[in-house]
């Protein structure tokens, strides 16, 4: 397989209006200097409309892990349709976020989503409770890396490290010029490119569907063909698991900064929750062309290609399906333009995760523990430096694709199981306290550290019922994370309520609190 010349040509092109777009809108959030300089960068100055705020909050959770995890998922044997959560899961999200957490956020005018930790549990706490979302935003932005340079080696056959780098330093210098209005403008410009590039998976859809090597996806999805049905099933003694992963997926991508970052950067409260349900909607029909794309792949005899065997399952490369299906099965400017729609969507969520992490940083971090009289003009530096450190030590661990996709996922299950009932409780309970919150973070941490973790190879020290050992491997198929969320929130009531006790009735010494 010989350079593809025109696709490398096509993707200079996209890096570069994506690179332009994000210059001008920092120049254009440079006339609004009158405002405070901080919060222009954080959340906009507040008065980013709804259309630019439906197309950024889209585009924020379509990135190009969703988009080929989508394809993998539906084209893998042992999970198929059935077992495609994030689609509904973060649509459902973005809804109970629009309906119950958006109001309290955005009238209160927060920043970011540690102000009221902050404010109600104390500094300390929040320093605390600012590292499990930090490691995730992290993580993210390197697996979403990872993704792209992938992606460029199947169709372009160039090195994947170079396709890291490069759009790497593009999403930082365009984040790092203008925070959230650069990224808010680049994101319409990279979900238009996915929109009309997902036009492409719709037009090879139709090439793929008629290539010889490819069956009929109406009776594959529920007949053996090459693979099993591509339709799934859930066994009943996984139906503790796939319910764990899916209110995961639901209430778990709601305490983050890249969720917040968006609503809170709203004129008012009524903009805010219009774009965080739309939003849903535009997440669940961006999934539509991959999950096709993916059951095309199941149909396919990979054998009637010049992919040859193994399949792409045997050779361990199921998570690249959605640019194989592209490469191997449709003509040559389709997959360009596929790639370009991978290609933005990676974009389109790097540079929020990026954003997300110096901004709790610079905001809730330096300005607020570390450096309590800084200058806005040194909190704009502050948050300047850490996009360029967490940029690049990301950078750095996405060439570890397989490991810090693990990571992340920990990562994440320590925001489920720790950050949303915190979260939960200073907004809607506010009598709990600092004791309530601290015991909370041991009780959550250590259960779902001791719950283990088999992609880590972290062995549990705490088997729930129905943990099985599957080739050396322990699997809990319990409902354990949901449970340890579970137990976290009702630590924190009952720890607040019997801490308010004690002092209230001079059980123990005033002195002490």
């Amino acid at each position: 397989m010989s350079l593809n010349i025109p696709g490398l040509v096509s993707l200079s092109v996209f890096f570069t209006i994506s690179l332009a777009t994000g210059i001008w809108a920092s120049w254009k959030s440079k006339d609004q200097q009158n405002r405070n300089p901080t919060e222009m960068a954080i959340v906009g100055g507040r008065n980013i409309n709804v259309f630019i705020g439906l197309f950024t909050a889209t585009a924020t959770w379509v990135g190009g892990a969703y988009i080929n995890g989508t394809a993998e998922i539906v084209y893998l044997p042992s999970k198929g349709l059935l077992w495609l959560q994030a689609p509904v899961g973060f649509a459902l999200s973005l809804v109970i976020g629009g309906f119950f957490f958006v109001n309290p956020m955005r009238l209160k005018n927060y920043v970011t989503v540690m102000d009221p930790l902050q404010e109600t549990y104390g500094n300390l706490m929040g320093s605390l409770l600012f590292i499990p979302p930090l490691l995730g935003e992290v993580f993210w932005f390197a697996a979403i890396l990872a993704s792209l340079g992938a992606t460029m080696r199947v169709i372009l056959d160039v090195g994947g490290s170079l396709a890291i780098i490069i759009s790497a330093c593009i999403v930082i210098l365009y984040t790092l010029l203008g925070g959230l209005y650069s990224v808010a403008y680049t994101d319409v410009i990279q979900l238009s490119f996915i929109t009309l590039s997902l036009a492409s998976p719709w037009i090879c859809i139709p090439f793929a569907l008629v290539n010889s090597a490819t069956e009929s996806i109406y009776y594959t999805a529920t007949h053996q063909s090459y693979q099993g049905p591509w339709i799934g099933k859930i066994e009943i003694q996984d139906l503790g698991r796939w319910l764990d992963d899916f209110f995961y997926l639901v209430f778990g991508s709601i305490p983050w900064q890249t969720y917040f970052q968006r609503v809170l950067s709203t004129a008012s409260p009524g903009q805010a929750r219009l774009i965080s349900y739309l939003s849903g909607l535009g997440c669940f029909s961006m999934a539509i062309p991959p999950v096709l794309i993916g059951a095309v792949a199941a149909s396919t005899d990979w054998n009637q290609t010049s992919y040859g065997l193994p399949s792409p399952l045997e050779r361990g490369e199921s998570a690249m399906i959605l640019p194989l299906v592209l490469h191997y099965l449709c003509p040559a400017y389709i997959s360009i333009a596929g790639l370009g729609a991978i290609a933005a969507a990676t974009m389109s969520s790097a540079d929020s995760a990026l954003l997300s992490a110096s901004s709790m940083f610079a905001h809730n971090i330096y300005r607020k523990i570390l450096r309590k009289k800084a200058t806005e003009a040194e909190i704009l530096w502050a948050m300047r430096t850490s996009m360029l450190v967490f940029g690049a030590g990301a950078t750095g661990l996405a060439f570890y694709s397989r490991s810090v996709y693990d990571l992340w996922f920990l990562s994440g299950e320590l925001v489920y199981t720790l950050l949303f009932p915190q979260l939960c409780c200073s907004l809607f309970a506010p009598s709990t306290n600092t004791y309530g919150s601290a015991a909370g973070f041991v009780v959550g941490l250590l259960l779902r550290l001791l719950a283990g973790e088999p992609a880590l190879s972290i062995p549990p020290i705490i088997c729930y019922s129905a943990c099985s050992l599957v080739n050396g491997t322990y699997s809990q198929l319990f409902p354990f994370k949901t449970l340890t969320m579970l137990l976290t929130l009702g630590t924190i009531i009952i720890i607040s309520y019997l801490a308010e006790l004690l002092f209230q009735r001079n059980l123990l010494p005033h002195r002490w609190d």
